[in-house]
């Protein structure tokens, strides 16, 4: 069958100029210049016969031609993205890009992140720990891990692990600690951007008198530990993430430890997140067979 078809890299360009409604951001995105995409958006446009973009002085929007043109341009960019990718056996190509919450990041994958590349060194490991939502495929990302509640739309989500909480602090402050009630006589360490993570284990242990209020905050989960191990407080430690921190003989700082326990559950987990059309290359079904090994490895034995 002969496909009568425009310069496949003019719909590609177009793609990009269509969903960001700007050439010069398409060009960034694409790596070229502004003037190429002008001079491919207009290569489509003659071999159409028809405008895609409105152009006025201080604005771009599409046409009613490209209105029409663009989900479906956009759709078989997809398409040929996908069989592409789930080519048998192809390996050694692209990086296998994934995006993942910085603290699952930092706490957990990078200490086992070796033991992968080991048994796998033909595979190019590219991780960025950027918390914007993933768009696939059109981010180019073959997985992201998420820590929420799952349900969302459009995509593909695998629990991972939940989180299990507990207080942790260095053994001095430990000492101090024999009941909730205890805490009342300490700083308390937050981090603004999970606020419910004192709230939940108060609840969740009955406690009803801790103030929330009080107490140093901080961005990141990784801070707050950083500042609990600085015996500036109490930190809400997030079980399995935050074990790597508590005290041992080959921690240099001391470590730190849990207290008031048992560890109660989150509502919230850490989910394996992919696109909902198409298998997993091969690379990235290797990463997720391999990140559920370690994750039951990791489990204890009940």
């Amino acid at each position: 069958m002969a496909y009568r078809l425009p310069p496949l890299s003019t719909l590609r360009v177009f793609e990009a100029a269509g969903r960001l409604l700007s050439f010069k951001a398409a060009a960034e995105e694409l790596g070229i210049t502004p003037s190429a995409v002008s001079h491919s958006i207009q290569t489509l446009e003659d071999w159409l016969g028809v405008p895609v973009f409105v152009r006025t002085n201080r604005s771009l929007s599409l046409s009613p031609a490209g209105v029409a043109y663009l989900p479906r341009v956009r759709d078989a960019l997809v398409a040929l993205s996908e069989a592409t990718a789930a080519v048998p056996g192809r390996l050694g190509g692209d990086p296998l890009r994934i995006s993942v919450a910085p603290t699952f990041a930092l706490r957990w994958l990078l200490p086992r992140l070796p033991a992968f590349q080991q048994a796998n060194p033909e595979v190019t490991v590219s991780i960025d720990t950027d918390q914007r939502v993933v768009e696939f495929p059109r981010d180019g990302f073959d997985l992201a891990i998420r820590m929420g509640r799952g349900g969302w739309a459009s995509v593909r989500a695998e629990r991972l692990v939940t989180e299990r909480l507990i207080p942790v602090c260095t053994p001095a402050l430990a000492a101090r600690l024999r009941t909730p009630a205890d805490l009342r006589s300490v700083p308390l360490l937050h981090v603004v951007s999970v606020r419910e993570d004192w709230r939940a284990w108060a609840a969740a242990r009955g406690v009803d008198a801790l103030d929330l209020r009080r107490g140093l905050r901080f961005d990141t989960v990784h801070l707050a530990l950083d500042a609990a191990l600085q015996g500036l407080g109490v930190a809400i430690g997030h079980k399995p993430l935050t074990d790597g921190t508590l005290a041992g003989a080959d921690r240099a700082d001391g470590g730190l430890v849990e207290v008031l326990g048992p560890p109660v559950a989150s509502e919230s987990a850490y989910w394996l997140v992919t696109g909902n059309r198409g298998p997993l290359r091969p690379e990235a079904a290797r990463f997720r067979d391999w990140l559920f090994d370690q994750l039951a490895a990791d489990r204890p034995a009940s």
